[in-house]
């Protein structure tokens, strides 16, 4: 027996609304589809936002890492630094790597975890914020997830494991449908890996595009033998903006005089470089030293708009967004500045993400934030 209806949500990660017209990606089986406010920050924020409808002045992710000594849990670590020399060997992509994944499980992390390029000496200095899996049951406690709000909807659901390739995310979901799952949360991240490198090469993208299409073409017609009626969603949670500069702040605030631990802390993401001011002294000498880069200091305003901001001040004092296309380099995410990248202001037009659905949007929903309620007043519905 059918059911009367599967819904279907595909999450693309970095399919923005640029892309999908530049590319007119699936405008016959998707035709009801509109821009979105991105979430402010990177998928360390909008993974997240999606997951339960928070924003980050909420659930308290915006970066990967915050500044924040007393919360440190790589204390050990960072005291045994001298050990791992020379420096070079240790900023090595792979060796970094297989040392995240053994931290990983020490610490017992069960999310998302990477050390990226962050200075082994500075990690006692610094938290982690994803360390639980987003995904799964009281993933987000104290916030309710869509693996909770499912749950007690009592709604046979499935949600896709993120450690697994796009294929095997594609492949399970379709044995979900054959195993009797009404509602489907689909994950899928490679699109984002292959616009960090070929976001100016139309070809490419193209490309990769007509293989996502054909996924989702072959995963429709799957769930149309088990259902009267297929709802299908598809939703990005940012664009991808190519690279067209580079800026050193790392250097410069290092020349300063200023002893980070002692006078400032800082973490600097790819687009954003975000300042904890430790002494008074501390924040007009940065400010001076931030007034030749290209960006500004978001105002008190802009992070009420972009859900960001909070009286803790836990993720900066202040927070320095570069302009669109310029990148740090080096930052605590690399050494090399990537074709491209995400996290600059969510008004630029690289940076909208999508929504595309065979049936139509509600119209209140506007930003990535609204996602969770959208799937949740469908799930209700089945």
């Amino acid at each position: 027996m059918k059911h009367k209806t599967i819904e279907i949500f595909l999450f693309i990660d970095a399919l923005g609304w640029k892309i999908v017209n530049d590319h007119s990606f699936m405008q016959e089986l998707l035709p009801h589809r509109r821009k979105m406010m991105m979430q402010f920050g990177y998928s360390s924020s909008a993974i997240p936002t999606i997951l339960s409808g928070k924003t980050p002045a909420d659930h308290g992710h915006l970066g990967l890492f915050r500044f924040a000594p007393e919360r440190s849990p790589f204390k050990t670590v960072s005291a045994l630094s001298w050990l791992f020399k020379p420096e070079f060997f240790w900023n090595r992509g792979r060796v970094r790597h297989h040392l995240s994944k053994i931290l990983k499980k020490i610490y017992g992390f069960t999310g998302y975890f990477q050390l990226y390029r962050m200075p082994l000496w500075k990690l006692k200095f610094v938290d982690y914020c994803e360390k639980q899996d987003l995904f799964i049951a009281k993933g987000m406690t104290p916030w309710k997830n869509l693996h909770d709000t499912l749950s007690e909807m009592k709604i046979p659901f499935h949600i896709s494991d993120w450690h697994l390739s796009d294929d095997e995310n594609y492949l399970a979901a379709e044995k979900a449908i054959s195993d009797g799952k009404k509602f489907l949360f689909v994950y899928t991240a490679s699109l984002d890996g292959l616009l960090h490198d070929k976001v100016g090469i139309f070809s490419a993208v193209q490309e990769k595009l007509e293989t996502i299409k054909q996924r989702i073409e072959h995963l429709y017609s799957v769930a149309a033998e088990y259902a009267e009626h297929v709802h299908f969603t598809v939703f990005s949670d940012h664009g991808m903006t190519p690279l067209s500069g580079t800026v050193d702040i790392m250097s410069k605030i290092g020349e300063s005089g200023l002893i980070f631990g002692r006078d400032y802390g800082a973490c600097f993401d790819s687009t954003m470089a975000r300042f904890y001011y430790l002494t008074p002294e501390s924040k007009s000498v940065i400010a001076d030293l931030m007034k030749p880069f290209p960006g500004h200091f978001l105002s008190v305003e802009e992070e009420k708009k972009y859900g960001i901001y909070r009286d803790d001040r836990i993720f900066g004092d202040g927070i320095f967004l570069l302009d669109a296309g310029i990148q740090i380099v080096p930052s605590d995410m690399g050494g090399s500045p990537l074709n491209g990248m995400h996290g600059f202001v969510p008004e630029d037009e690289h940076s909208y993400a999508a929504i595309l659905a065979n049936i139509p949007v509600p119209e209140k929903i506007g930003r990535v934030s609204d996602y969770f309620n959208l799937m949740t007043e469908r799930a209700a519905e089945l």
